[in-house]
This record gives structure tokens, C-alpha cells and sequence, in this order.
């Protein structure tokens, strides 16, 4: 789980909020995450402090699980990095593409972004996104 769509399923007011609550409904949880989704989702909510409670509510009942270990594989975050300078990459895109790459699940997100990221073999990955590339 990327950091828009849960933006938009804790705030009412954002465009792909009905979308995001679909998926909410129709992904088996737990949903996975990274910790740096987790922190660039709080920073985004930081003006909705009631969000930012609900968000680590979900995080605290296992319903969102941020299982991404940096420190297991910052070497294919730094090749990322590298592969990716141009764009540039964060380090939230770069844990959900390794991850991703490694599990075969799939990425939902609203971020353009990831219909240009590749896995390892060259192949595009796995998307669940409102967003057309």
C-alpha cells in the first residue's frame, strides 16, 4: 500500500477517496506497507490529527502492516536509487518496488510514477491504481 491511497482513505476530501475505500473493502488485509509510507502519510495528514490517530489505529490492529526491513535490503535500495536519479525516487517507492519485486504482490498506489519502475527481470509490476499510465 502506497501513501495516496491511504491519504485519500482517511481524507473525505480527496479525489480517489471512494476508490480507496473500494480497496480498502476489497484487498485482504492485513494491507502491507513500509514505514516510510507510514511517514509520508502521517506528514501529509499532519493538519488532521483525528487521520493520523485512524491511520496508526490500523497499524496498531494489524489491519495495515509495514513489514519492509530497510536495513534487509538497502543494497537494492541504493541500486533503485541509482537506476531511478532521474525521476527521482523516494525511499517509500523504493521499498514498495523491492518488495513488490521480491513477493509478486501488488503495488496500490495513485502515483504515476510506478507504470515507469521495472522489476528486476525488466517486466512491469503488478498495479492496482485508478491512474492510467
Amino acid at each position: 500500500m502506497d501513501t495516496g491511497p491511504l491519504v485519500a482513505f482517511m481524507d473525505r476530501a480527496e479525489k480517489h477517496h471512494d476508490w480507496a475505500c473500494k480497496q480498502f473493502r476489497l484487498c485482504p488485509a492485513p494491507l502491507l506497507t513500509c514505514e516510510a509510507v507510514l511517514t509520508e502519510t502521517l506528514f501529509l495528514l499532519r493538519r488532521m490529527p483525528t487521520a493520523q490517530n485512524r491511520l496508526l489505529e490500523l497499524v496498531a490492529r494489524q489491519s495495515l502492516q509495514p513489514i519492509f526491513r530497510l536495513q534487509d535490503e538497502i543494497e537494492t535500495i541504493r541500486r533503485l536509487h541509482a537506476k531511478y536519479q532521474d525521476l527521482p525516487m523516494s525511499l517509500a517507492d523504493a521499498c514498495l518496488v523491492c518488495h513488490s519485486d521480491s513477493t509478486g504482490l501488488p503495488i496500490c498506489t495513485l502515483d504515476s510514477d510506478f507504470t515507469l519502475y521495472r522489476r528486476r527481470d525488466g517486466t512491469p509490476l503488478p498495479l492496482i491504481s485508478p491512474v492510467e499510465p
